[in-house]
């Protein structure tokens, strides 16, 4: 798999297909744009290896990823991404007959996916946090598949592999190559097919809490910024993990590190309350208060720190 990725770098760079830095970007120098197209690369080759059963949601995973190229090489309009983003949803409610269930679940569960999918591509912002959150969340499935059939350990494996490939370029300093749209697209709604066939399966709403950092940072930053009476559409700097890392200069990998082991501990201590049969729905709520609470602070304490309030 890394000889595909070397071949995408050398393309790329011959090409033209680079990240020229801005006055919103967290680096400042030209980087490869679109390396983590390694990652639908990785699904391809688990399609040719090994049997799949879900051709709903590799074909909605195909029209994200490609889509998501498109826009790295010639910026595409926003009304076309979200709308070939519902069509991916769409076809991931499809593969797990969804619509099966009540119409009023379809509403909530359209929000969340291409929610989470637009969260997860505005928080690739710095070196290595695609890299490691993804690890986290990878390694973690893999953690479970052990107890519930949901997703191919196959799958799983090549993936993360995938991951580990696209860190040795990415997860460093002066990163070679970033994730793109393709890369942080893509695995955001592979993420979002498992963690979808993990609640279905399980009927256990709570291990959306494997998602909590991104959510919450996602979250409080939108309001931060409607409250400020801006365009949440615009690219901007107003992530904690942006203002860690530009403002208070500590390195994109330790911040990456840092927002990574904070989902671990998350995904750990949810699990631990999953299989004491602890984790009721007040437990959950308050599990999440508890979080936004300490995410809120922490941003109070930086913003302040720098006068940005």
């Amino acid at each position: 798999m890394i000889w595909a990725e070397l071949a995408f770098l050398n393309l790329a760079a011959h090409y033209k297909i680079i990240d020229n830095p801005n006055e919103r970007s967290s680096h400042k120098y030209v980087v490869i744009r679109g390396g983590g197209i390694i990652f639908p690369i990785a699904i391809f080759l688990y399609i040719l290896f090994f049997n799949h059963h879900e051709p709903w949601a590799i074909s909605g995973l195909i029209f994200i990823a490609l889509i998501s190229f498109i826009d790295d090489l010639f910026n595409i309009h926003g009304f076309i991404r979200f709308f070939v983003h519902l069509i991916a949803a769409t076809l991931l409610f499809i593969q797990f007959s969804f619509f099966h269930y009540p119409w009023y679940y379809w509403l909530p569960a359209y929000i969340v996916i291409v929610g989470w999918i637009n969260s997860f591509n505005f928080m690739d912002g710095i070196n290595g946090i695609t890299s490691f959150y993804s690890l986290v969340c990878l390694g973690t499935f893999l953690f479970l598949s052990k107890n519930f059939s949901f997703v191919s350990v196959d799958l799983l494996i090549i993936l993360i592999i995938s991951v580990l490939v696209f860190s040795y370029f990415n997860a460093r300093k002066f990163a070679r190559t970033f994730a793109g749209d393709v890369g942080s697209i893509s695995m955001a709604f592979i993420l979002g097919w498992i963690i979808f066939s993990l609640i279905l399966n399980t009927q256990r709403i709570e291990y959306i809490l494997f998602y909590s950092v991104y959510a919450i940072d996602t979250f409080f930053t939108i309001m931060y910024r409607l409250i400020r009476c801006e365009n949440i559409f615009r690219p901007h700097r107003n992530h904690l993990y942006q203002y860690l890392s530009n403002e208070m200069k500590l390195p994109h990998v330790f911040v990456s590190v840092l927002y990574s082991a904070i989902q671990l501990i998350i995904n750990i201590t949810a699990i631990l309350l999953i299989e004491m049969e602890s984790m009721t729905i007040p437990v959950f709520v308050a599990f999440c208060i508890i979080l936004s609470a300490i995410y809120l602070f922490a941003r109070y304490y930086v913003l302040n720190k720098f006068r940005f309030l």
